[in-house]
């Protein structure tokens, strides 16, 4: 066996381990899992690559106080988004594995939704500046439109999936995404602050953002982040999927 095979497996095995390890309240009714999309933003330009985070408000029900990348739900908006440029072809089968419908379409939607979500949560506008005239759908897309920008979802790397544990009363089936911080090109200010979902952003060394009181699939994300930078940040690298199907967290590969 391969000193690479032995860090990969041994890599995989903690992971799984750090998620078994957290205590649950797993007494709530069933509810099916809803789709989600997370993005995490890499600042690679220094020595050590550092993400973005937000800190929640402390008065949400939902994980206050807790670093997390933007995300959220897709909506259906999210279909109808014109893009500068589709998901490379890797994602776009990694994304439709394990799924009852797959589809290209809904491969778009998931990651256009990381995007908008980014967008509502931090103001940033990711992609890139297009004069031609574009039709967009009606809400927080027409920002994309005001300023000129596209999405661009070449830049997009899928790099996990988790869904949430049945007897949680929130359930996400959540794939999350990362892109480079070159894709900012345009910044509404003012959406973070005191009264917002999230109350200040922090750009971080990755090693040290593992430290902060995050929940656990985001410091699971970190790792499995900080392991693809170093195998090379490929988007032909396999995708890990975390579930739970019998009491016990696991980790698959798409």
């Amino acid at each position: 066996m391969s000193d690479v095979y032995e860090d990969r497996l041994e890599r995989m095995n903690r992971f799984v381990k750090r998620m078994n390890e957290v205590e649950r309240d797993l007494t709530s009714p069933y509810v099916r899992p809803k789709d989600a999309a997370t993005l995490i933003l890499v600042d690679r330009s220094g020595r050590m690559p550092k993400v973005l985070l937000g800190k929640r408000h402390q008065r949400h029900k939902f994980m206050p106080g807790k670093f997390v990348f933007p995300g959220g739900r897709v909506d259906a908006a999210d279909r109808r988004m014109p893009v500068a440029s589709g998901l490379d072809p890797h994602a776009v089968a990694h994304l439709m594995k394990r799924l009852q419908r797959p589809s290209p379409a809904k491969a778009r939607a998931l990651a256009l939704a990381a995007i908008r979500e980014t967008f509502e949560e931090t103001g940033l506008v990711l992609g890139v500046r297009s004069d031609s005239p574009v039709k967009v759908p009606a809400g927080p897309w027409t920002a994309f439109a005001s300023a000129k920008i596209l999405p661009d979802l070449g830049a997009l790397r899928f790099i996990g999936r988790a869904i949430t544990p049945a007897g949680r009363p929130r359930r996400f089936d959540a794939r999350f995404f990362t892109m480079d911080a070159e894709a900012i090109a345009h910044r509404v200010e003012g959406v973070t602050g005191p009264d917002a979902e999230l109350v200040e952003l922090v750009w971080m060394p990755l090693a040290q953002a593992k430290g902060l009181d995050m929940p656990a699939v985001t410091g699971v994300m970190l790792e499995e982040l900080d392991a693809r930078i170093a195998d090379g940040f490929g988007h032909d690298l396999p995708v890990p999927f975390y579930s739970m199907p019998r009491g016990r967290f696991r980790r698959e590969l798409l």
